[in-house]
């Protein structure tokens, strides 16, 4: 049965996960072409899908 020689550190098995992030994906928005992220209702204009899903107070 295959066992570990040595205990793995916090630091190496931390400094291995690092790479394990998730990129955040942005797409512009086609109402005010401002960034968002998908699937999402814009932030600034509060449309999704080319609807007003929500009013923005200004």
């Amino acid at each position: 049965m295959a066992v570990p020689k040595k205990k793995t550190s916090k630091s190496r098995t931390k400094n291995r996960r690092s790479h394990h992030a998730l990129s955040l994906e942005l797409t512009t928005c086609s109402q005010c072409k401002g960034v968002k992220i998908p699937h999402i209702i814009c932030p600034s204009c509060g449309y999704y899908g080319g609807k007003a899903a929500k009013e923005i107070k200004k």
